[in-house]
């Protein structure tokens, strides 16, 4: 049980683990679908993400400092020989977090034993929706990451930061036939690029929704887009930026 380990995509997957699912638990309290992500070392990227993070009115300063970085230390702190599972849905705000954490983990290089638990059929984007039941059989039918397909998933994340879209795709491709969920997600980056309107595809989805449904009522839209656009899972933080931009003009 000491060298177990358990990195989750968010604290309301922390507060629902059955407690017979032993381990330490950490918590990938990130969004790196969303702002800046660049950074040669962590402590640049840090303060990046720092300043795009609590750019949000929402978020006080010192709030990544405080509740981020903590976690991700305890990434890079993990003993060697340690079996680490990794609990993260098929969407693109999961997704991209989880190719940051197995680049982490490969940087590590520590002998890991690498597990990935998903979510099951129907639930794809949200562990949230899975029974205490269910939750137990996708840790035990986990599957393990492989070496070989560590170092392709690791290499998701520095393509993915410098925006180089063939590399993913390739990747991707590559990994099909054991991580199908793979292509969906970065498809999805790829039609974030505006198109001739200037608008990438969530964008136009929140413009398409305000006038089908005849309004500009926040929360309206959201459970919409949330309904239409699982495959971002992005959050009301990073819904109502684009809202709002889009209000302005």
């Amino acid at each position: 049980m000491n060298n177990i380990y358990h990195i989750l995509n968010g604290d309301s997957l922390m507060s629902q683990l059955p407690a017979s699912i032993l381990g330490e638990l950490i918590v990938a309290r990130e969004c790196l679908v969303d702002g800046n992500i660049q950074g040669d070392t962590l402590s640049e990227l840090f303060a990046n993400r720092a300043e795009h993070i609590e750019s949000y009115s929402q978020v006080p300063n010192g709030k990544y400092f405080e509740t981020t970085v903590p976690e991700i230390n305890k990434i890079m702190h993990i003993p060697p020989k340690a079996t680490v599972y990794c609990w993260f849905e098929d969407d693109l705000f999961c997704q991209v977090n989880f190719w940051f954490v197995l680049h982490l983990l490969k940087k590590q290089d520590q002998g890991y034993t690498i597990y990935l638990v998903r979510p099951n059929k129907g639930n794809e984007y949200s562990f949230g929706h899975m029974s205490q039941e269910e939750l137990i059989i996708a840790y035990n039918t986990a599957y393990i990451i492989e070496t070989t397909e560590l170092k392709c998933l690791a290499d998701l994340w520095p393509n993915y930061q410098q925006k180089n879209f063939d590399n993913l795709l390739q990747i991707a491709t590559g990994l099909l036939q054991r991580f199908p969920f793979l292509l969906p997600a970065v498809n999805a980056e790829i039609d974030r690029l505006p198109d001739d309107s200037g608008y990438g595809r969530p964008e136009r989805q929140l413009l398409l929704i305000m006038k089908n449904l005849d309004t500009e009522d926040f929360p309206t839209v959201f459970r919409v887009f949330h309904q239409k656009e699982g495959i971002y899972s992005f959050g009301d933080l990073q819904v109502r930026r684009m809202f709002d931009e889009l209000l302005k003009h």
